[in-house]
């Protein structure tokens, strides 16, 4: 062979070799190179509420749990808003009351877990699963009496009082969401005072005016009758036999039953409602082996074992994920008794 033929035949050689270790290796521009370098799928199809989570998870210090019910309420914002799309397109929100309905949505979870910027909305920040009672407060000075007296009347097994605990929690952060309401609503009447003369607004801003103070009144409504129901037990004790035990189906419950509804129809809502407590439970036992796991987690996490470290990471993940899951359907079964009991109050109305 000519000495410039097999110099040719080396240098392709070369360059092949060269090829084959790139492929196998996996170069710059291969595929799975590329495959990694792109950036993770956005946790939210909505880009805003994306942005929420991930300041939550890098600026809060918020625990596994209160992550989890973080993710769920952005959940159900998230499928709220593209909802709201399909509907815009359409052009069914020409008022744009769905729309302020939205905003004022996502202000109340802001608020609810200290991110709209005030000190004092860091409540959310609290992990909810621990019986915290005697380093928590109810910011109500009625509410702070009315526990004071319930937890001095010996009247509640421990059992008890952590239930009777969890039912003034609830009741306080329905005080906060609807302080948080009026709030908007009350800035929203204002700036629409200062850019349209009421002659423009006409009767269909007035129509709009008032959906906005009827849902104001229905909270008022819950929350007087949750007041009241607080203050009933808390001198009289639980009575055995109380259909519900969840503060959120206790509340759905009297507001059902002081709805223009049949007797058949509240027999149905009865059984739903059992059906949801049920789903409640199990959202909350949930909740108590995610914050079992962060604790054990972080157990193990100083004791530098990986083999260990590495199977109590994937267990976490799962729970968290399960407890994510969870919380959404809650939410959402949630949402959707609420729009039902509420819209047979409106019956009421008219």
């Amino acid at each position: 062979m000519r000495p410039s033929a097999a110099l040719g035949v080396r240098a392709l050689l070369v360059v092949s070799a060269v090829a084959a270790t790139s492929a196998q290796a996996g170069g710059k521009y291969s595929r799975a190179a590329n495959e990694e370098e792109a950036p993770p799928p956005a946790e939210f199809r909505v880009a805003r509420l994306s942005q929420v989570w991930a300041k939550a998870q890098r600026q809060l210090h918020l625990s596994p749990v209160k992550l989890a019910e973080l993710h769920s309420d952005l959940k159900i914002q998230e499928k709220d808003e593209l909802s709201w799309k399909k509907l815009k397109a359409e052009g069914l929100d020409e008022d744009g009351e769905k729309e302020a309905k939205l905003r004022r949505s996502l202000n109340v979870i802001l608020a609810k877990y200290g991110m709209d910027g005030k000190k004092d909305a860091a409540q959310g920040a609290t992990n909810h699963i621990k019986v915290d009672w005697e380093e928590d407060v109810l910011d109500d000075p009625r509410l702070e009496k009315l526990w004071n007296k319930a937890k001095a009347s010996g009247r509640f097994s421990e059992e008890e009082l952590a239930k009777l605990w969890r039912e003034f929690r609830h009741h306080r952060e329905k005080v906060h969401e609807y302080n948080i309401l009026l709030e908007t609503v009350s800035r929203t009447e204002d700036s629409h005072k200062n850019t349209v003369t009421s002659a423009e607004g006409g009767p269909f801003e007035e129509e709009r005016l008032q959906r906005k103070h009827s849902e104001l009144r229905e909270k008022q409504h819950s929350i007087k009758q949750g007041f009241e129901r607080l203050r009933r037990v808390a001198h009289q004790g639980y009575d055995s036999s109380n259909e519900f035990e969840e503060p959120r189906v206790i509340d759905l419950w009297d507001l059902a039953k002081s709805a223009n509804f049949t007797g058949e129809e509240l027999d149905s809502l009865r059984e739903e409602l059992k059906h949801f407590e049920a789903k409640v439970e199990k959202h909350h036992h949930y909740q108590q082996q995610l914050e079992a796991s962060h604790q054990k987690l972080k157990h193990v996490e100083g004791t530098g074992d990986e083999a260990h470290l590495s199977s109590n990471r994937a267990k976490h993940a799962q729970l968290e994920e399960k407890t994510k899951e969870l919380g959404y359907k809650v939410k959402k079964h949630l949402q959707d008794l609420s729009g039902r009991i509420s819209r047979g109050l409106h019956h009421n109305e008219l």
